[in-house]
């Protein structure tokens, strides 16, 4: 039976100072009525029935008979730093939005110490990119459609930009009411990008390797918190925890396929090489060096990412991320379930095997199943914590259209004693 997070968390939160606070709950819009569907723009927790299912998964299969051509499949494995490096030569650090929700959903984020209720409103200022308020603490859905504005260029290419440009306004918003705004064109740069790069990573450079710290043997080796965060992009992961955890211990190790894409986390004004150390890594090259020794990192936290990488290739992945991790240390992840909408819409030629597609950019994403990351994650040697699928349902009450979102969210910790991973595959060969 799927995992859902089929009540809202408790609103008593309590802050730093001690004090109890209110923060607006997570999902609490529900469809009851299928006759009310279109009195909303979204509804949260939306389960689909055997129909559904059903429909979606005949349209996935008829994808795969039209599958992309061998040669191009294969252009697109090996050129895939190559379509990244083109996507943010292009975008630079307007795409995506800061991720300030990521202290709701990921809390581990916050502090070494077990302070899990960061007050982010401090750090408004910090950010050019202020996201409502809903956002922040609503959680697991405020970044998915910013994400997604692949998802909503395609669309508009297509004649279908009014899907996700129409739908706005009403007084209450639910998470992915939040999502669809941010894909109506609303992409904020990360925050604070310097007015002079060069002078900036001339700076950096005499201090990078080290931390700033001449004793250290490795970047962050007197660091007692360390973070890794997997395909930063220009960093908008990076920042927001950056400017929200102050814990001075805090090393933030970030990297990306995308050699542009690390360059531009170099020349935002606060990044600090005492506190964070970017750097090119293809998480499937398993003879890659890394800036920091075995079992040495406490969070790994990847935010859709692992759906950008070959199906063949997941579990490898997952296996060095896992090595990397302290006893105790933990995998944070969100990514693209299946049967989401944005699978559905592809059409023929963009499939590359099943589940596993390719946008018109060149970038790939596969679309999971409860069930594969868990088999993934226990291969490679780590327990469950959290295993979630979230379902929204999107309407365009102009058009009267309907657009079902699936995503999932993991939470894995390595184990005080560490198991020895199983290296089969687990991806690939499940059924659709």
């Amino acid at each position: 039976m799927e995992n859902q997070r089929e009540q809202p968390p408790s609103a008593e939160e309590v802050g730093a100072d001690g004090q109890d606070r209110k923060k607006p709950q997570f999902g609490t819009r529900f469809l009851t009525d299928p006759k009310n569907v279109f009195e909303h723009n979204a509804w949260d927790n939306v389960v689909w029935d055997e129909e559904q299912e059903a429909e979606a998964r005949q349209k996935t299969l008829e994808q795969l008979e039209h599958a992309a051509a061998p040669e191009k499949q294969e252009e697109y494995e090996r050129e895939a730093d190559q379509f990244w490096d083109k996507f943010y030569e292009q975008h630079q650090n307007r795409f995506f939005k800061d991720r300030h929700w990521l202290f709701t959903e990921f809390p581990e984020l916050y502090s070494s110490k077990g302070n899990t209720n960061p007050d982010t409103s401090n750090n408004a200022s910090a950010s050019s990119s202020t996201e409502p308020q809903t956002t922040a603490a609503s959680g697991n859905d405020s970044q998915l459609l910013h994400e997604d504005r692949h998802l909503a260029c395609e669309l508009k290419a297509s004649g279908d930009g009014s899907d996700s440009a129409t739908i706005s306004g009403g007084s209450h918003e639910s998470k992915a009411d939040v999502h669809l705004q941010e894909s109506k064109g609303q992409s904020t740069s990360v925050s604070g990008s310097s007015n002079s790069a060069e002078e900036r990573l001339k700076n950096i450079s005499l201090h990078d390797t080290d931390s700033g710290s001449t004793s250290e043997t490795y970047p962050g080796e007197s660091a007692t918190f360390r973070i890794l965060e997997v395909g930063c992009g220009v960093g908008n992961t990076v920042f927001p925890v950056l400017s929200t955890n102050n814990d001075p211990g805090l090393m933030l190790y970030c990297c990306d396929f995308s050699s542009t894409a690390v360059q531009l986390v170099k020349e935002h004004r606060d990044y600090d090489p005492k506190r964070c150390h970017a750097f090119v890594w293809d998480i499937t090259d398993e003879n890659s060096k890394l800036p920091f020794p075995p079992e040495s990192l406490d969070i790994v936290i990847m935010i859709f990412v692992l759906s950008a990488v070959h199906p063949e290739k997941m579990q490898q992945a997952l296996d060095r991320l896992a090595s990397c991790l302290k006893p105790g240390g933990q995998i944070l992840l969100r990514d693209y379930g299946r049967y989401d909408m944005a699978q559905l819409r592809f059409k023929k030629g963009r499939c590359l095997s099943q589940n596993f597609y390719v946008r018109g950019d060149g970038t790939r994403v596969y679309f999971f199943t409860q069930e594969e990351f868990r088999s993934m994650f226990q291969k490679a040697g780590l327990e469950e914590v959290q295993n979630l699928i979230d379902r929204r349902l999107q309407v365009n009450r102009g058009r009267q259209l309907k657009m079902y979102r699936v995503w999932l969210q993991c939470k894995y910790q390595k184990p005080l004693k560490a198991t020895q991973p199983d290296n089969d595959s687990s991806i690939g060969a499940s059924a659709s």
